[in-house]
């Protein structure tokens, strides 16, 4: 498991199906909602009169190159940010924060949780097979709205309140600095969380909880009482005083869905796009542990990778990805391999790892199949992390894609003559 990688649409649709199945091994990605309500937003789109392909075969295609061996859909940053409010602590750099997880017991005692596929994996499973559902455009159609819908004259009132203006701003890292000061100040907190309930569309029935939650600590930084909402406001912010201040274009309509992918960069050790207003935008949010790759750098990467496995006989190919490449190959020269010397877990390990013994493999996977079948127990949903024996999340993965064998050929048909 490599980096946690962000990415967005754009850096998806510019890879080949070869050169995602390169993306998806190495990279543990974070596949942020914005995607899929981008992805789907095509679906509503008519057909470009000098292309052969409908809606439909852009969308399908663009579900084929999303990453289903490590990566995962990550929890809405609004949910993420209410309960970060109601003094629920957010996840830190490198952890994926995920929704659904059922806790189980097992018969010797150990606890864990196990998470099943998305609906959103589920989703993309369907897509691949060109079954696309009413109730999901409309659902991604009510998101974009929420993202793009605001009360402007609430929003630039309780601005002015705050003392922002815009008419000193001069670069986006100024901008980035007039919101970033504010969360780390005591200033006007009821127009902070007045901002933040209104870009956040925090349900009323919750606002007197958190509000009161605040106070009653003495009304802290919101950085140091709640660093995920203070985060989200921070982004919307610096999107209005940039917007205001003529650094971002407010012509183009998509700007302020763009911006959110941003929502989900703290955590995430790089975030790869090919989009301008990314590349303009993203550098004064990273820490140092962070990176921001611009997406043509990194596809080329992937392509030098793609080329020079591909040069492997086809009976080593059939072993499967991990097995014919568990670590990215080359010097810090190819974006992939410097990615992986600076932020991967396993940065310093040798490149070829002792496989596992067959007969410990199969008694593996059956340890699995039984831990993912254990009863509910809803107890285990109480325990902290830490306490925790066991983590599992359950895959729809393909065999193969393109032209590699994500899995080694011979389990999937030992698989098969077993069914």
């Amino acid at each position: 498991m490599g980096p946690v990688a962000l990415f967005d649409k754009s850096f998806l649709q510019s890879l080949t199906l070869d050169e995602s199945v390169w993306f998806d091994h190495f990279f543990l990605a974070v596949i942020c909602p914005v995607f899929y309500v981008e992805t789907l937003a095509d679906l509503a789109k008519t057909k470009r009169s000098n292309s052969s392909r409908t809606p439909q075969d852009e969308v399908r295609i663009l579900a084929d190159k999303s990453p289903v061996l490590s990566g995962a859909p990550c929890v809405h940053h609004m949910d993420m940010c209410i309960a970060n409010l109601l003094g629920h602590q957010a996840p830190r750099l490198g952890q994926v924060p995920l929704a659904g997880g059922r806790p189980i017991r097992t018969k010797d005692n150990k606890a864990g949780v196990v998470f099943k596929p998305s609906p959103e994996a589920e989703s993309f499973a369907r897509w691949q097979r060109h079954e696309f559902m009413e109730v999901e455009r409309d659902a991604a159609s009510a998101w974009r709205a929420m993202l793009s819908s605001l009360n402007l004259p609430e929003v630039a009132q309780r601005m002015r309140a705050l003392g922002v203006t815009s008419k000193n701003c001069k670069s986006v890292k100024e901008a980035w600095g007039l919101a970033h000061g504010l969360m780390h100040s005591q200033a006007a907190p009821l127009e902070q969380i007045g901002l933040l309930f209104e870009f956040v569309h925090v349900p009323v029935h919750l606002q007197g909880e958190i509000l009161h939650r605040w106070s009653s600590a003495g009304f802290p930084p919101l950085a140091n009482y709640a660093p995920y909402a203070a985060h989200v406001l921070k982004v919307e912010m610096f999107f209005q005083i940039a917007l205001a201040a003529n650094l971002i274009s407010a012509d183009r309509a998509s700007n302020r869905a763009d911006i959110a992918y941003l929502f989900y960069l703290p955590f995430c050790n790089l975030f790869v796009s090919g989009d301008k207003l990314h590349k303009l935008c993203t550098p004064p949010f990273l820490a140092p542990a962070q990176d921001f790759i611009w997406g043509p750098d990194l596809k080329a990467s992937l392509s030098s990778i793609n080329s020079e496995l591909s040069s492997i006989p086809q009976e080593e190919r059939e072993q499967g990805l991990h097995k014919i490449a568990p670590r990215p190959r080359g010097n810090a020269s190819n974006v992939v391999v410097s990615m992986w010397e600076k932020h991967s877990p396993k940065r310093g390990k040798p490149l070829l790892e002792e496989p596992i013994d067959p007969t410990a493999e199969r008694k593996l996977v059956e340890e699995l199949k039984k831990y993912s079948e254990a009863p509910t127990a809803p107890d285990v949903a109480q325990l902290p992390s830490e306490k925790l024996d066991n983590l599992a999340l359950e895959r729809l993965v393909p065999a193969r894609k393109g032209s590699w064998w994500l899995l080694p050929k011979a389990v999937v048909e030992q698989e098969q003559r077993g069914k």
